[in-house]
């Protein structure tokens, strides 16, 4: 259940990023988003940790053969959900080799959306624009009640003693260090 809840996170993110001016989604070419001018790739990940070292390995050489063979493009490891807000090159050991290219990077989710976007806060102004968004789907739709899930129960339990919505609970165990979302 949570690997299917990742990769359709994942793929909400490509099909946001992918809709901005400029950019487009890979559909299965190898990257997840690139600038339409060649300037840019990526691959996203939901979560820093979702890859081990043979996957970190690959990726790096991925990211590298498109930089390569792009003299003008920055390529970037995303991570949605990472363990702070960074936007850094991406070098270091892997598998007992060093890997570092002058054009490859690793990104936070926050610092990715701020760069196609050029808005400093554009992933919290998605945060923000969320409920209404899902609201406005769930009235289009017919209700079925939610079987019983431990995870939700568990952030209902959350919200509820910290006095937060449960989205705003979702958001403030994940992204509280990311621009603009200090405020919850």
């Amino acid at each position: 259940m949570d690997k299917s809840i990742n990769n359709s996170i994942g793929t909400f993110h490509e099909q946001i990023l992918g809709g901005i001016d400029g950019y487009e989604v890979g559909n299965l070419s190898g990257f997840d988003i690139k600038a339409d001018n060649n300037t840019l790739f990526a691959d996203i990940k939901n979560k820093h940790n979702t890859m081990n070292s043979s996957s970190s390995e690959s990726l790096f050489q991925k990211l590298t053969r498109y930089a390569d063979d792009n003299k003008e493009a920055k390529c970037y490891w995303v991570q949605i959900l990472a363990k702070s807000s960074f936007n850094e090159k991406w070098f270091g050991e892997i598998n007992g080799k060093e890997y570092s290219h002058s054009r490859v990077y690793k990104i936070s989710g926050d610092q990715f959306y701020q760069l196609l976007t050029g808005q400093e806060d554009s992933f919290y102004q998605l945060y923000k624009a969320l409920p209404r968004a899902i609201n406005d789907y769930l009235s289009s739709k017919s209700q079925t009640p939610i079987s019983n899930n431990s995870a939700l129960d568990e952030i209902n339990s959350e919200a509820k003693a910290s006095g937060r919505g449960v989205l705003d609970q979702i958001t403030f165990d994940n992204y509280g260090y990311y621009l603009g979302f200090d405020s919850l």
